[in-house]
């Protein structure tokens, strides 16, 4: 017994030793590569910006669910620091011109605005710009037709073909399972409780999607037919014809310039700087590029604006990276307004909403911040929707972009009830004493009664009219005007300085100045939030146990279901939001 013992502890403090050791090892092997990593590649003559947006682009650089393990990414550049980076180029002699290798684009409609607007200038700067692809989605060609070519693989094809928004519904397979989704909701444009409450789109919803989804093609046929002296007539005959999927068709009608291999737009590149064919083109990742070219910080100026970057699911608590958690970001603002150096806050939202109690948490720290006397200032991005208008509809100045998605200002509550899936499905009986009708509380095993569906459906109701008395209040809109363009409806960023709901439209970078005017400052620096670990940073906090699992395990999920993980994530964060939620109809992909 006592040679076991001894065995015993000898191997429980190897263990721990050898525990200790990995770890260090682990963290010196994570520093190496980290200090490695954030040393830039020099820019040398005769440069070409490589752009293959294989990466995720968040608002804010590293804002987004890291990849397990992915240590050769350790910077998710975000979608204004990509614009600095083009902006930097434009007038860089090192850099000749830009090589657009993309299949598709991990942004919306505004975001792609942006981009788009960058290379544009590159062009006017006298930049070249060719982009090549074996195929390209629409949002791809998007990006690429500003090129002054446009290159596509002998087999593929130029994915241009009209818009589109699919929408699923799962009623009838919960009433299979015997779960009923009880739901409550204010506002008849609300169509992000259909999927639960019917089988196919209301009138209603489908008139607000067709509405903004021809805003939002009647743009990219006429940004398209700019850049390639085709009409917009012509291009929608294009599109409804789906020519351009044959790639000979598509250079007849215009739509590229060549049809060939990558070799042969490589060799293109060589042309345009004027090397012979045995050269090495210098093709520099945008990641590098930015390492080299970071934005000049003005720290002898001590007066600051906050840019608070809230993107993504208004989530109740501290949330994870690329969501907007309520507990983090009350936080974040509480340390603003008590600053004395920060003079004004621009908020950043590209948000399509989420719990109603968080949105009204940071509404009231937001307005607090207003109360002492700082500027708040919005500017929006692909969306600030249903609650994302909610933490914003009480600034002093609201900035859209053209083809932001807005408004959507309703409230729902999705309420499931197993009743029948118990009882009917698995034979599992539930019975209960209570001492009144509303003992139960909210709960998942019965159907509500009539009474307390009628009590539920007037907290929603009760909600739904603070939230049109804190839009009221914020535009200065009488109740009876916002009732009317409320309802849940979308809107788009025109559509919405049409009805007042936004003051002008702009980016980020107006809404910064609209910021320094209103504070009366000519010289500041910029300052952000929240402040993001870098990618590393989060992946040790993983493997020591001191970080967000969740988010990790999400990334597991996303990379084995692709296309399909955004359904995924939406049907999740609607059954996890607590109470109310303020969220809209539906996200369109643009890819």
């Amino acid at each position: 017994m006592k040679q076991f013992f001894k065995f015993f502890f000898a191997s429980c403090l190897g263990f721990i030793v050898g525990s200790i050791v990995l770890s260090l090892l682990s963290v010196a092997i994570f520093s190496s590569i980290a200090a490695s990593g954030s040393q830039p590649t020099p820019i040398s003559a005769n440069s070409v910006l490589h752009l293959t947006f294989n990466q995720p682009i968040p608002e804010q650089t590293n804002n987004v669910e890291a990849a397990p393990l992915d240590l050769e990414n350790q910077k998710i550049l975000g979608l204004h620091d990509y614009i600095h980076a083009l902006e930097v180029a434009a007038t860089d002699d090192k850099i000749k011109g830009i090589f657009l290798e993309m299949q598709s684009v991990p942004v919306n409609f505004a975001s792609s605005d942006l981009l788009r607007d960058a290379l544009q200038e590159c062009r006017d700067q006298g930049k070249f710009v060719i982009a090549y692809s074996k195929y390209y989605t629409q949002g791809a060609y998007y990006l690429a037709s500003v090129a002054d070519r446009v290159h596509v693989g002998p087999l593929g094809t130029i994915d241009f073909r009209g818009f589109s928004a699919s929408v699923g519904f799962y009623k009838d397979m919960l009433d299979r399972l015997g779960i009923k989704m009880q739901v409550l909701y204010a506002g008849k444009f609300k169509g992000a409780t259909e999927p639960y409450r019917r089988n196919d789109l209301s009138e209603e919803n489908k008139l607000q999607i067709r509405e903004f989804i021809n805003h939002l093609y009647d743009h990219y046929v006429e940004q398209v037919g700019e850049s390639r002296n085709i009409s917009p007539a012509e291009l929608k005959k294009i599109a409804d014809e789906y020519s351009a999927s044959d790639p000979n068709k598509a250079l007849d009608l215009g739509l590229i310039d060549g049809i060939g291999y990558r070799d042969n737009a490589i060799s293109e590149l060589k042309d345009a700087i004027g090397l012979s064919e045995d050269d090495k083109v210098k093709l520099v990742s945008i990641q590098n590029y930015y390492s080299s070219n970071p934005p000049k910080l003005n720290l002898s100026a001590k007066d600051k604006i906050a840019v608070i970057y809230a993107e993504g699911t208004i989530l109740d608590g501290s949330g994870s990276p690329g969501t907007t958690g309520d507990t983090k970001y009350v936080k974040i603002i509480d340390k603003l307004r008590k600053d004395s150096k920060v003079k004004a806050v621009v908020l950043r939202v590209n948000s399509p909403g989420g719990s109603a109690m968080a949105s009204e948490n940071m509404w009231r720290s937001l307005s607090l911040l207003k109360e002492a006397g700082k500027p708040v200032v919005v500017s929006m991005g692909d969306y600030a929707a249903s609650g994302g208008y909610y933490i914003a509809c009480m600034a002093d100045s609201i900035l859209a972009q053209e083809n932001t998605i807005t408004g959507s200002i309703g409230v729902f509550s999705l309420i499931p009830s197993t009743q029948k899936l118990f009882n009917e499905k698995m034979g599992i009986h539930f019975d209960t004493v209570k001492t009144g009708q509303f003992s139960l509380g909210l709960n998942t095993i019965y159907d509500m009664s009539p009474a307390e569906r009628a009590l539920y459906q007037n907290q929603t109701n009760r909600l739904y009219d603070i939230f049109i008395n804190r839009v009221s209040e914020g535009r200065d809109i009488p109740e009876s005007t916002v009732r009317n363009i409320a309802e849940g409806r979308v809107w788009t960023g025109t559509a919405a300085l049409e009805i007042g709901l936004v003051d002008r439209i702009g980016d980020l970078e107006d809404a910064i100045n609209v910021a320094a005017n209103m504070s009366e400052l000519d010289e500041y620096r910029i300052s952000t939030y929240p402040k993001i670990k870098e990618p590393l940073l989060q992946l040790i906090e993983e493997l020591t146990g001191t970080g967000d699992t969740e988010a990790i395990q999400d990334q597991f999920v996303r990379t084995k279901m692709g296309d399909m993980y955004p359904y995924y994530k939406q049907i999740k964060e609607i059954t996890t939001v607590k109470g109310a939620q303020a969220r809209l109809p539906l996200v369109v992909p643009f890819r």
